[in-house]
């Protein structure tokens, strides 16, 4: 079988470039550097990336983290209302641990993610807007601390964005966010 993709006639890989295509390869090759550098500085200044800390943790200790949790929590018909700011969230197949949860607006919480068997994504947004959502990967063996202050009262769905086994499609979860005083 041939290829259906013919190869240009003679010895083009030799031949001098063309002076426009020279100056379009340069504004290009600057352009990647201009961009390359606004990406370094705006991952460090720009607000849109998710901080907090990481530690390493194995997941009976996360899984005491949590049952300590949940016995402080008051248990509602809407999910747990945490105890403090601190807020724990454990993937596991084919479920979120810790879900549903009920936060209020204006407060900022310490939401603590972690997996218990393989990586998971954790994609949060809420029901009314599809278009808002953040993002992240929760990795066995490590507990991400990230800040997260709700706006907006609301549900906001927990959906795993990473393809975790066949149940992947049933991993959902809840946080229910209330007014706040």
């Amino acid at each position: 079988m041939t290829s259906p993709i013919k190869p240009p006639e003679g010895n083009w890989w030799d031949q001098k470039i063309n002076r426009r295509e020279t100056v379009w390869l340069g504004l290009g090759g600057i352009w990647s550097i201009i961009l390359f550098g606004w990406m370094s500085v705006w991952t460090r200044t720009g607000d849109q990336n998710p901080t907090g800390e990481t530690y390493e943790v194995s997941a009976e200790e996360f899984r005491e983290k949590m049952a300590t949790y949940e016995d402080a929590a008051e248990e509602t018909e809407d999910g747990l209302v945490p105890d403090g700011t601190d807020v724990y969230l454990a993937g596991m197949r084919f479920m979120w641990d810790g879900a549903p949860v009920v936060l209020e607006t204006g407060v900022e919480y310490d939401i603590h993610l972690t997996s218990y068997d393989v990586q998971h994504g954790f994609s949060l947004r809420p029901e009314a807007n599809l278009s808002k959502q953040i993002n992240l990967q929760v990795l066995p063996g490590y507990e991400w601390v990230v800040p997260m202050e709700f706006d907006e009262p609301g549900t906001y769905h927990i959906i795993c964005n990473e393809f975790c086994g066949q149940g992947h499609r049933t991993m959902h979860g809840t946080i229910v966010v209330t007014e706040g005083v």
